[in-house]
């Protein structure tokens, strides 16, 4: 599953910092998750995972294949990028191709450092970005309902449907609220699905820190993390520059010394991609044997023959039954013969939900 996380912020906020840690981090062949160059600007980063290094311990495979997703680095917006400032209409069509936003906020002080913007504020430069996301989305709206319009004297319920949905959106967006508020869903949410409309994504924040920040947060971090709850989002307060300079350290030893120096356990770039996987509402389930361990990304809520379907298409089209076992078992177990022999490995058919960190193997017939 190709899935996009798009960076996004003001300019000089700390998001070509980010990306580039994210980049770097591909040299040193300890950490755990890699990173390849797909096109300019454009990154795939492994997700960590403890789960698959505990798996790898207990199989000892030839191989381990973690599971992935993509950074988008995208310039920075200006304020009347919707109009087209700054290249603005480039911008936005780059946003439109990701499936969550990761917005990088500034929360230091540095007269070194240009701001357009004047004062640091956070939530203003939050509310910025979202300004104009809402006026591009306005835009389409506005265009779908004239187009929808012309439909409505046929009767079809589901373009009055679709009419009163692009309606309540082109309200909100009116009132300076972003769609994803409005929570649709169903066919709701398909009469605007072909819009792809910005303010529709989900979003994760990141408050760039200075370095007496970096555990405590501040002033301007709190500000941000009490506005990004009363929206439902979720804030990570790094220090990009500190997290540039990990990602160049070439042995975990290093690493090492670099979080103690610090107070670190993990780099802050770890919790980023968990917490952007997570945004994707997507778990992971294992295979595992002695030619591979592999995690394999899917939809919360798939049945296990779509589960099936991204390892191959044919192990959906000719489903039989998935083996099963959870986790913790195979853990506790420390084998599929000895969860076998114990009765946690289970049978389960067309309608099983995949749960995350399920260890499966199919069984198909085409």
């Amino acid at each position: 599953m190709a899935l996009k996380a798009g960076i996004v912020g003001l300019p000089n906020v700390g998001k070509s910092t980010l990306f580039n840690a994210v980049s770097n981090s591909a040299k040193a062949q300890a950490s755990n998750y890699r990173f390849c160059t797909i096109e300019p600007n454009v990154g795939q980063v492994d997700v960590p995972d403890e789960r698959m290094d505990m798996l790898a311990s207990l199989v000892n495979p030839n191989r381990t294949v973690p599971t992935s997703i993509e950074f988008v680095d995208i310039a920075g917006l200006v304020k009347g990028a919707s109009k087209g400032e700054g290249l603005g209409n480039k911008f936005l069509a780059n946003i439109r191709e990701v499936d969550a936003i990761v917005h990088v906020i500034r929360c230091f002080e540095d007269d070194n450092i240009l701001r357009d913007e004047g004062p640091i504020n956070p939530v203003g430069d939050r509310d910025i970005i979202d300004t104009e996301l809402q006026l591009k989305d306005l835009e389409s709206v506005e265009k779908k309902i004239q187009r929808v319009e012309k439909m409505l004297k046929a009767g079809d319920p589901k373009v009055k449907n679709a009419y009163a949905v692009l309606q309540n959106c082109l309200t909100h967006l009116s009132e300076g609220k972003n769609i994803r508020a409005l929570q649709l869903e169903g066919e709701d949410h398909g009469a605007i699905a072909d819009l792809f409309l910005l303010t529709d994504k989900p979003v994760l924040y990141v408050a760039n820190v200075d370095e007496s920040a970096l555990l405590t947060g501040n002033k301007y971090s709190d500000a941000l993390v009490k506005a990004a709850e009363a929206e439902g989002a979720q804030v990570i307060v790094m220090n990009n520059s500190i997290e540039a300079q990990i990602s160049e350290l070439e042995t975990a030893d290093d690493k090492e010394m670099f979080f103690s120096e610090y107070g670190l356990t993990e780099p802050g770039l770890n919790r980023l991609i968990r917490s952007a996987y997570k945004l994707l509402n997507l778990i992971t389930y294992f295979t595992a044997g002695v030619q591979e361990v592999r995690a394999w990304t899917i939809q919360r809520g798939w049945k296990a023959p779509q589960a099936a379907s991204v390892i191959h298409t044919d192990f959906e089209k000719g489903f039989i039954k998935a083996e099963v076992i959870a986790y913790n078992d195979f853990v506790q177990y420390k084998s599929e013969a000895a969860c076998r022999e114990n009765g946690k490995l289970r049978i389960e058919g067309k309608e099983y939900l995949v749960q995350d960190g399920d260890v499966m193997h199919f069984r198909f017939n085409v």
